[in-house]
């Protein structure tokens, strides 16, 4: 999942990248308000975590050009400024939701979660399909309750599949989950990934919509009518 970074603080937007790289999310960092609106056309972000206290540019006013374009982006604002009315003036103007630093990584990451089941076809952190069990919030996958050995890319490409379940993913939005701007990509790296998934998951789990991209269908097959015994 692609997520813009607005934060002046380079230390912790450093830090911030990292531990948002670990989670899976594919990061841009943005030292300022305006280059932070520039990378919403051009990275094209599923989530925005906005500072307020920007050098150039006031963040609430960062927000409200984005709300302008992007109506339901969804945004968290990460400050320093404590007061009630500066929160409500920020969820006012059109933000998701509201985080005081200092705060705890896990705080945030629990609040990401949830903007990102926004965003997908599951409404909890464990999605669960014919056998196959992801867990968002541990990043694990189990086989019929057994754990499955996956890397990094592996899981990312099964989790962008899995909370699209019914919905066709191309071979660009799989991409665009898993690498950065301007990061080099094989022309085949999508198809080896969905290849190694295959030989570890259950036959025709993931499907080749020929043309479009890649599906995994969540309903369930209906069990066969008994023969008639007349």
């Amino acid at each position: 999942m692609k997520l813009l970074l607005i934060e002046d603080d380079p230390m912790l937007s450093s830090a911030l990248c990292k531990a948002l790289n670990v989670e899976g999310f594919v990061v841009h960092p943005a030292l300022s308000g305006h280059a932070g609106i520039a990378a919403l056309s051009s990275f094209k972000p599923e989530i925005v975590i906005l500072d307020l206290g920007l050098p150039d540019i006031d963040g609430t006013e960062v927000l409200r050009r984005l709300r302008a374009t992007h109506i339901d982006l969804p945004t968290i604002i990460l400050t320093a400024r404590h007061s009630i009315d500066d929160k409500v003036n920020a969820l006012d103007v059109g933000a998701d939701d509201y985080l005081e630093k200092p705060f705890d990584m896990a705080e945030l990451f629990a609040r990401l979660r949830v903007l990102a089941r926004r965003l997908s076809t599951t409404k909890t952190n464990k999605i669960c399909i014919k056998g196959v069990d992801l867990d968002v919030a541990a990043q694990t996958v189990h086989l019929d309750q057994q754990p499955l050995s996956l890397t990094r890319r592996e899981y990312m490409v099964l989790k962008a599949l899995m909370e699209n379940a019914g919905r066709v993913q191309t071979k660009d939005m799989i991409e665009s989950k898993l690498y950065g701007w301007g990061e080099e990509i094989g022309s085949n790296t999508i198809e080896v990934h969905i290849s190694n998934l295959r030989k570890k998951l259950p036959s025709e789990f993931i499907r080749t919509i020929r043309g479009l991209g890649y599906t995994i269908n969540n309903e369930q097959k209906s069990p066969s009518s008994p023969p008639s015994s007349n």
